[in-house]
Protein backbone atom coordinates (compact mmCIF):
# COMPACT_ATOMS: atom_id res chain seq x y z
CA UNK A 1 0.00 0.00 0.00
CA UNK A 2 2.76 2.38 1.21
CA UNK A 3 4.38 2.20 -2.75
CA UNK A 4 0.40 3.33 -4.33
CA UNK A 5 0.77 6.55 -2.33
CA UNK A 6 4.37 6.74 -3.11
CA UNK A 7 3.53 6.63 -6.72
CA UNK A 8 1.01 8.82 -6.41
CA UNK A 9 2.78 11.59 -4.69
CA UNK A 10 5.65 10.91 -7.28
CA UNK A 11 3.34 11.85 -10.23
CA UNK A 12 2.11 14.54 -8.27
CA UNK A 13 5.16 15.74 -7.89
CA UNK A 14 6.79 15.32 -11.83
CA UNK A 15 3.32 17.33 -12.54
CA UNK A 16 4.29 20.39 -10.00
CA UNK A 17 7.95 20.41 -11.52
CA UNK A 18 6.61 22.24 -15.14
CA UNK A 19 5.11 24.93 -12.49
CA UNK A 20 8.87 25.86 -11.14
CA UNK A 21 10.34 26.03 -14.50
CA UNK A 22 8.12 27.38 -16.63
CA UNK A 23 5.10 28.64 -14.35
CA UNK A 24 6.04 32.20 -14.23
CA UNK A 25 5.74 32.36 -18.32
CA UNK A 26 2.39 30.83 -18.19
CA UNK A 27 0.54 33.00 -15.80
CA UNK A 28 -2.19 34.11 -17.54
CA UNK A 29 -5.20 36.06 -16.75
CA UNK A 30 -8.53 35.54 -18.64
CA UNK A 31 -7.59 38.74 -20.47
CA UNK A 32 -3.99 37.39 -21.60
CA UNK A 33 -5.78 33.75 -22.01
CA UNK A 34 -8.21 35.75 -24.18
CA UNK A 35 -5.75 37.94 -26.19
CA UNK A 36 -3.87 34.61 -27.19
CA UNK A 37 -6.58 33.05 -28.34
CA UNK A 38 -8.26 35.89 -30.53
CA UNK A 39 -5.09 36.03 -32.25
CA UNK A 40 -6.00 32.68 -34.07
CA UNK A 41 -8.78 33.91 -35.23
CA UNK A 42 -11.11 31.29 -36.47
CA UNK A 43 -8.70 28.55 -35.02
CA UNK A 44 -9.17 29.97 -31.35
CA UNK A 45 -10.79 26.92 -30.76
CA UNK A 46 -8.82 23.83 -31.44
CA UNK A 47 -5.60 26.32 -30.10
CA UNK A 48 -7.65 26.23 -26.83
CA UNK A 49 -8.34 22.18 -27.19
CA UNK A 50 -4.55 21.86 -27.97
CA UNK A 51 -3.25 24.33 -24.82
CA UNK A 52 -5.89 22.22 -22.69
CA UNK A 53 -4.08 18.76 -24.01
CA UNK A 54 -0.99 20.19 -23.15
CA UNK A 55 -1.87 20.72 -19.46
CA UNK A 56 -0.80 17.42 -19.10
CA UNK A 57 2.73 18.36 -19.20
CA UNK A 58 2.61 21.91 -19.30
CA UNK A 59 1.76 24.19 -16.38
CA UNK A 60 -1.32 25.63 -18.70
CA UNK A 61 -3.57 28.01 -16.81
CA UNK A 62 -6.50 25.76 -17.75
CA UNK A 63 -9.54 27.77 -15.68
CA UNK A 64 -8.39 31.20 -17.61
CA UNK A 65 -8.59 29.45 -21.56
CA UNK A 66 -11.91 28.13 -20.67
CA UNK A 67 -12.97 31.36 -18.91
CA UNK A 68 -11.69 33.12 -22.84
CA UNK A 69 -13.71 30.08 -24.09
CA UNK A 70 -17.16 31.86 -22.71
CA UNK A 71 -15.97 34.95 -24.19
CA UNK A 72 -15.22 34.41 -27.44
CA UNK A 73 -17.76 31.46 -28.50
CA UNK A 74 -20.61 31.91 -25.16
CA UNK A 75 -21.14 30.18 -22.32
CA UNK A 76 -22.40 26.73 -24.48
CA UNK A 77 -19.92 26.77 -26.83
CA UNK A 78 -17.38 27.71 -25.44
CA UNK A 79 -17.81 25.04 -22.45
CA UNK A 80 -18.56 22.09 -24.85
CA UNK A 81 -14.87 22.94 -26.50
CA UNK A 82 -13.61 23.60 -23.16
CA UNK A 83 -15.06 20.21 -21.97
CA UNK A 84 -14.18 18.52 -25.00
CA UNK A 85 -10.38 20.08 -24.64
CA UNK A 86 -10.45 18.52 -20.69
CA UNK A 87 -11.38 15.17 -21.67
CA UNK A 88 -9.05 14.73 -24.23
CA UNK A 89 -6.56 15.65 -21.69
CA UNK A 90 -7.69 13.19 -19.63
CA UNK A 91 -8.06 10.58 -21.63
CA UNK A 92 -4.29 10.91 -23.42
CA UNK A 93 -3.00 10.62 -20.29
CA UNK A 94 -4.97 7.42 -19.24
CA UNK A 95 -3.98 5.79 -22.78
CA UNK A 96 -0.22 6.47 -22.45
CA UNK A 97 -0.36 5.04 -19.04
CA UNK A 98 -2.31 2.18 -19.33
CA UNK A 99 -0.19 1.14 -23.08
CA UNK A 100 3.34 1.90 -22.07
CA UNK A 101 3.49 2.06 -18.21
CA UNK A 102 3.08 -1.43 -17.70
CA UNK A 103 6.90 -2.21 -17.24
CA UNK A 104 7.52 0.90 -14.78
CA UNK A 105 4.37 -0.28 -12.43
CA UNK A 106 5.87 -4.24 -12.48
CA UNK A 107 9.57 -2.42 -11.63
CA UNK A 108 7.96 -0.33 -8.56
CA UNK A 109 4.82 -2.28 -7.50
CA UNK A 110 4.57 -5.66 -6.30
CA UNK A 111 1.53 -8.04 -7.82
CA UNK A 112 -0.52 -7.68 -4.73
CA UNK A 113 -0.45 -3.86 -4.63
CA UNK A 114 -1.15 -4.15 -8.05
CA UNK A 115 -3.93 -5.86 -7.79
CA UNK A 116 -5.12 -3.70 -4.62
CA UNK A 117 -4.97 -0.57 -7.00
CA UNK A 118 -7.09 -1.85 -9.59
CA UNK A 119 -9.68 -2.97 -6.69
CA UNK A 120 -9.21 0.52 -5.35
CA UNK A 121 -9.92 2.09 -9.06
CA UNK A 122 -12.45 -0.75 -9.77
CA UNK A 123 -14.53 0.73 -6.70
CA UNK A 124 -14.06 4.53 -6.56
CA UNK A 125 -12.41 5.31 -9.52
CA UNK A 126 -15.46 7.24 -11.21
CA UNK A 127 -15.75 9.33 -8.27
CA UNK A 128 -12.12 10.03 -8.11
CA UNK A 129 -11.85 11.07 -11.75
CA UNK A 130 -14.85 12.87 -11.89
CA UNK A 131 -13.94 15.12 -8.69
CA UNK A 132 -10.42 15.29 -9.57
CA UNK A 133 -11.53 17.32 -12.99
CA UNK A 134 -12.21 20.47 -10.51
CA UNK A 135 -8.77 20.01 -8.88
CA UNK A 136 -5.25 21.24 -9.53
CA UNK A 137 -2.38 19.16 -10.58
CA UNK A 138 -4.61 16.19 -10.07
CA UNK A 139 -7.02 15.71 -12.71
CA UNK A 140 -3.62 14.58 -14.82
CA UNK A 141 -2.04 12.60 -12.07
CA UNK A 142 -5.45 10.34 -11.22
CA UNK A 143 -5.81 9.81 -14.80
CA UNK A 144 -2.30 8.50 -15.07
CA UNK A 145 -2.85 6.09 -12.31
CA UNK A 146 -5.95 4.87 -13.60
CA UNK A 147 -4.47 3.99 -16.58
CA UNK A 148 -1.49 2.33 -14.79
CA UNK A 149 -4.38 0.44 -13.16
CA UNK A 150 -6.25 -0.60 -16.18
CA UNK A 151 -9.11 0.71 -15.05
CA UNK A 152 -11.73 0.37 -17.98
CA UNK A 153 -11.58 2.56 -21.32
CA UNK A 154 -16.15 2.98 -21.26
CA UNK A 155 -15.51 4.02 -17.51
CA UNK A 156 -12.63 6.14 -17.89
CA UNK A 157 -14.43 7.95 -20.33
CA UNK A 158 -18.00 8.06 -18.66
CA UNK A 159 -16.02 9.76 -15.54
CA UNK A 160 -13.96 12.33 -17.34
CA UNK A 161 -17.27 13.49 -19.40
CA UNK A 162 -19.22 13.58 -15.67
CA UNK A 163 -16.34 15.75 -14.40
CA UNK A 164 -14.95 17.77 -17.56
CA UNK A 165 -17.90 19.33 -18.99
CA UNK A 166 -19.28 21.05 -15.91
CA UNK A 167 -16.62 22.33 -14.97
CA UNK A 168 -15.82 23.54 -18.57
CA UNK A 169 -19.10 25.23 -18.68
CA UNK A 170 -18.92 26.48 -15.32
CA UNK A 171 -15.86 28.38 -16.67
CA UNK A 172 -17.64 29.92 -19.37
CA UNK A 173 -20.10 30.85 -18.19
CA UNK A 174 -17.41 32.51 -15.29
CA UNK A 175 -15.85 34.50 -18.20
CA UNK A 176 -19.63 35.70 -20.17
CA UNK A 177 -20.21 36.91 -17.20
CA UNK A 178 -17.41 38.46 -15.93
CA UNK A 179 -17.26 41.60 -18.17
CA UNK A 180 -21.05 42.32 -17.59
CA UNK A 181 -21.25 41.26 -14.15
CA UNK A 182 -18.28 40.72 -12.27
CA UNK A 183 -20.66 39.70 -8.77
CA UNK A 184 -22.38 36.70 -10.70
CA UNK A 185 -19.12 35.99 -12.34
CA UNK A 186 -17.68 34.83 -8.70
CA UNK A 187 -20.81 34.00 -7.19
CA UNK A 188 -21.04 31.24 -9.83
CA UNK A 189 -17.34 30.19 -9.84
CA UNK A 190 -17.76 29.57 -6.17
CA UNK A 191 -21.35 27.70 -5.75
CA UNK A 192 -21.27 25.65 -8.91
CA UNK A 193 -18.17 23.43 -8.10
CA UNK A 194 -19.92 21.99 -4.57
CA UNK A 195 -23.31 21.93 -6.17
CA UNK A 196 -22.20 19.74 -8.91
CA UNK A 197 -19.59 17.18 -6.42
CA UNK A 198 -23.13 17.27 -4.35
CA UNK A 199 -25.22 16.13 -7.32
CA UNK A 200 -22.92 13.65 -8.72
CA UNK A 201 -22.32 12.28 -5.16
CA UNK A 202 -25.70 11.17 -4.86
CA UNK A 203 -25.53 9.69 -8.82
CA UNK A 204 -22.33 7.51 -8.08
CA UNK A 205 -22.13 7.01 -4.60
CA UNK A 206 -24.29 4.03 -4.55
CA UNK A 207 -23.15 2.49 -7.33
CA UNK A 208 -19.63 2.40 -6.00
CA UNK A 209 -20.77 0.86 -2.26
CA UNK A 210 -22.95 -1.39 -4.57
Amino acid sequence: MRRLIFIFIGLSMAMVVPFFLWGEAWNWSTDQALEWLHSYGQWAGLMACLLLIGDILLPIPSTAVMAGLGLIYGPWIGGLIGGLGSFLAGFIAYGLCRTFGQKALNYLVKADDQTLGQMWFERYGEWTLVLSRWLPLLPETLACMAGFFHMRPARVATALVLGSLPMALSYAWVGHLGKQNPGASLLLSALVPPMLWWVIGKKLGPRSRS
